[in-house]
């Protein structure tokens, strides 16, 4: 030990390095390092956060008996704004209701060229309302049974099937409290027969009821208080109160047979709601309260909807004033055309002194939405206006206010038939005198997905905002209605070849203003919004964008290659046949326009077979197929019409000749014939 000192005192001497505190025990020094750190890593191992072990978790329930003699809550009015439901039915007591939105996803859209023109600035041709205080889609009344309170299209055959279900409405109402029925029946000369019906069926209602009653079905505190009031109005141009509440059902069958028809044609549909609602609102909040039903009987979707009241549309007005007195409002009414306002009705001269033959007036009877949503386009090679097709809906203005009041809509016409599955077929020869001529209908569980929106004009106008697909939609709609196509020339007699080519100008012109003006302006706004469509989520408006998508492109696809064809003929034309002497032109699968309308045809094509795969049995689907009935392009063919004929011959006098009287003509005697009332 001291030998190594001296070493270690003689070298640092000699080195000139100082003294260190490692020059000693340095063994020792880094063994108590070690076992530092061993003590820090155990404290650390042991001390560390452990994760929380997965324990199984266990659900308490409780099982609540069943109280049957509990009375069913009073209905209630949602003031949140709900998702659109959907609704519908075809047996005459029944009805199909959907509680749950069906979302489908879809492929993606073909690429989109780029649009340069301006946003097309346009005055909406149907009416705008303006938002009530309560915007409410429908109220849920959250009851055992989960009813929905507010349905939007109940399809039924016959007015005696919707007024079976409301005798149940009724029945349901009499077991809260009492209750007061208010029929309001339309004056016009096409509600004549329900209203037959109504008086053959009020007598019934009330012995059904008595009977329930005397079961002990129904039950009330006062046997001096009449359980069920009922009151009749009527209106046309002026609105009338036939009968104040009773319960003598003798004087409400005299009151419904004592309506006088109003020939005016005028109906105050929703004027007569607001005015029955403030009448009759002490009945629903006074102190003797009772449930209070507006029963509504008309066919058409009503002259006033758009009429200002105290700074609202009368259709909010009578919406808002129905809800604040806790009214519903069950609309017994006609189907809406689809996407159409107007329909054929079938009339037959009721004197049968004059003539029998059925003639056609136009009623307005719709459309089911609030703004158009369907193209009107013409189909190539029609002559006649398209047939309607029924959209599973009534007219919108009738069926919100029975939706936002808790009531139905109940969809009346005498050619459904509920079973059948698939889409039905109605001829002409099939219809009954008053009966709209729906030419399809199609299937209830199907049509019930595919509900229109029952908001007001502030939240429709808010919703195409916040999706440019559905405006673009509306735009172009708005377009096709306001600026109508007309069908294209399509013979071209060859009486000289300066006539024919005078004619295919003609033609060649009229088909550039469809081109450039309508089709164009259609297509550049579908093609705007084209970029939100999948954001798309409700059936219907996925539907109604591919259907005017591939049927505007088909459109302007035909239109170019028109043009073309016309062009070409103007270059000169040879008939193979030298009789021949007028070229038509016809459909073809030959498109001759080029690569990029060889393109937008098949984008047509896609979008048209896209609509067909994903809504089937749908008017959507239907009109996809007719539009893909008819080929896309053109070709030309030839015939011969004796545009030139030879002069006819010189006619010989013979004053010897006598007209025999088997040569006399005789004239068929035929009955007077008179135009069809304003219905």
């Amino acid at each position: 030990m001291r030998l190594r000192k001296r070493l270690q005192f003689h070298w640092q001497v000699l080195t000139g390095e100082e003294d260190t505190p490692f020059d000693e025990d340095i063994p020792a020094w880094i063994f108590s390092v070690m076992v530092h750190l061993a003590l820090l890593a155990m404290l650390a191992l042991f001390l560390r956060d452990t994760p929380p072990q997965d324990r199984p978790l266990e659900l308490m329930t409780t099982i609540a008996e069943s109280v049957p003699d509990e009375p069913p809550r009073d209905f209630f009015f949602s003031e949140v704004e709900r998702e659109a439901i959907g609704s519908n039915g075809l047996q005459s007591t029944e009805m199909a209701d959907a509680v749950a939105q069906i979302a489908a996803e879809f492929t993606e859209i073909t690429e989109i060229e780029e649009i340069t023109e301006p946003i097309v600035d346009l005055q909406w041709s149907e009416v705008v309302f303006r938002e009530s205080q309560i915007e409410a889609d429908l109220a849920i009344e959250e009851t055992l049974n989960m009813a929905i309170q507010g349905s939007a299209g109940v399809g039924v055959t016959g007015t005696a099937g919707a007024i079976d279900r409301i005798t149940q409405e009724i029945i349901d109402s009499l077991e809260q409290r009492e209750t007061l029925v208010v029929w309001l029946l339309d004056q016009s000369e096409s509600l004549s027969t329900q209203r037959s019906r109504i008086h053959d069926r009020l007598k019934r209602i009330y012995e059904e009821l008595e009977y329930i009653e005397s079961e002990g079905g129904l039950q009330f505190d006062a046997a001096e208080v009449a359980p069920l009031l009922s009151s009749v109005v009527s209106f046309g141009a002026k609105i009338t109160e036939q009968i104040r509440p009773t319960a003598e059902v003798a004087e409400l069958q005299k009151s419904v047979a004592g309506i006088e028809e109003d020939k005016s044609g005028v109906e105050r549909v929703f004027t007569t709601v607001f005015q029955s609602a403030k009448k009759y609102k002490d009945y629903a909040t006074g102190p003797d309260r009772r449930n209070v039903m507006f029963v509504l009987f008309t066919d058409e979707a009503g002259d006033d909807a758009a009429v200002m009241q105290d700074g609202m549309t009368m259709l909010d007005a009578a919406v808002e004033q129905c809800r604040k007195s806790q009214i519903r409002v069950f609309v017994v009414g006609a189907p809406s055309p689809f996407g159409r306002q107007q329909v054929e009705v079938k009339w037959v001269d009721p004197d049968p002194d004059y003539d029998q033959t059925p003639q056609w007036t136009m009623v307005r009877q719709g459309a089911e939405s609030f703004l158009p949503e369907r193209l009107k386009l013409a189909f190539s090679g029609q002559r006649r206006q398209e047939e309607s097709l029924d959209s599973g809906f009534g007219p919108f203005a009738l069926t919100r206010l029975a939706v936002e009041t808790g009531g139905i809509y109940f969809s009346i016409h005498p050619n459904r038939n509920p079973e059948v599955l698939g889409v039905q077929l109605v001829n002409r020869n099939e219809l009954s005198h008053l009966s709209s001529y729906i030419k399809y209908f199609f299937p209830a569980e199907t049509m019930r997905r595919y509900r229109p929106d029952y908001v007001s004009g502030e939240s429709y106008h808010r919703m195409l905002k916040d999706n440019a697909a559905k405006a673009s939609l509306v735009r172009a709609a708005t377009l096709s209605w306001t600026r109508p196509m007309e069908s294209p020339q399509k013979i071209f007699p060859k009486k000289s070849e300066a006539d024919l080519v005078a004619s295919l100008s003609q033609a060649q012109q009229n088909a550039a203003k469809v081109l450039g003006g309508t089709l164009h302006a259609m297509l550049v706004e579908l093609q705007r919004g084209e970029k939100d469509r999948p954001h798309i989520r409700r059936p219907r408006w996925q539907a109604g964008f591919d259907l005017a998508m591939g049927r505007a492109l088909a459109a302007v696809v035909r239109a170019q290659g028109y043009n073309l064809m016309l062009a070409q003929a103007r270059r000169g034309m040879k008939f193979q046949n030298p009789k021949n002497d007028t070229w038509v032109i016809r459909p073809s699968e030959m498109i001759v326009s080029g690569s990029s309308i060889a393109k937008q045809a098949a984008r047509a094509r896609d979008y048209l077979h896209r609509v067909i795969a994903q809504h089937p049995n749908t008017p959507w689907s239907l009109l996809a197929k007719r539009e893909l009935e008819t080929p896309l392009g053109w070709k030309w063919t030839e015939t011969f019409t004796n545009v030139n004929p030879p002069p006819p011959p010189p006619q010989v006098s013979n004053n010897n000749q006598r007209s025999r009287p088997d040569d006399t003509v005789r004239m068929i005697e035929r009955k007077q014939s008179r135009p069809p009332p304003r219905l």
